[in-house]
């Protein structure tokens, strides 16, 4: 009759099985045709005598712990493989991937770009002060532009009005220039643990320009935060 071990006990050589007619069978070490170990769940067969098993050999040697040590891995290796590859892929995306220059136009380039309504991940010292010397750079060569169209169209002549393509190219540079201002100083306050909330303190009279320096000058916390990683190129 075929069977399925219950249990055995092999310090103790004996133990119990299911039968094919639903009947519970003790069996010891005696009644086994081989000495061989047998798990819990093996399929054997055996000669029924009464509650006892006689003749127990097992069908197929240590069923359960093969499909347990066989059929577990094998329903898990395709998913296994899917996290190796995705792993895999990303690790070679990572390693492909061009690295962010550090550069200080590079970080002005990127504020008035891609980060020009960038609110939420951090900024370094270095980030700040690139922005604030290419801005200053730039304004410097906007007046310049529009003291030059002004000169050529007698604008600064004496009794003129004010020279107008100079005010108004200053006033539009400024006012494209606000949102990434305030990205990259709600980004310098992330990166330093504060909500991007007291950004409001910058634009205070008196008190603005000395907490715009305070917020520039606190170097970037050394760990990852609720606003991102370590910004690249800081030493910790």
């Amino acid at each position: 009759m075929r069977g399925e071990i219950l249990h055995y006990d092999e310090e103790q050589g004996f133990g119990f099985l299911t039968g094919a007619d639903g009947n519970r069978y003790s069996f010891a070490r005696e009644d086994m045709r081989r000495e061989t170990s047998l798990a819990k769940g093996a399929s054997v067969e055996f000669q029924p005598s009464g509650g006892q098993a006689r003749n127990v050999y097992s069908v197929r040697p240590q069923a359960s712990a093969a499909s347990a040590g066989a059929t577990a891995p094998a329903a898990a290796a395709p998913q296994a493989v899917v996290r190796q590859a995705a792993t895999q892929q990303f690790g070679r995306a990572a390693d492909t991937a061009p690295a962010r220059s550090t550069g200080l136009w590079d970080y002005f380039w990127r504020a008035v770009t891609q980060n020009y309504f960038n609110f939420v991940d951090r900024a370094r010292r270095k980030e700040f002060w690139g922005f604030c010397l290419f801005w200053t750079i730039s304004i410097i060569a906007v007046v310049a532009i529009g003291l030059a169209a002004d000169a050529a169209i007698g604008d600064l002549e004496p009794g003129q009005e004010m020279p107008a393509m100079t005010v108004g190219l200053s006033g539009l540079f400024i006012l494209a220039t606000i949102p990434p201002w305030i990205g990259l100083i709600v980004r310098r306050l992330h990166d330093i643990g504060l909500t991007g909330w007291l950004a409001i303190l910058c634009f205070i009279p008196t008190v603005g320009g000395l907490a715009t320096l305070v917020f520039a000058l606190i170097p970037t916390q050394g760990r990852e935060n609720q606003w991102g990683p370590v910004p690249a190129g800081v030493r910790i």
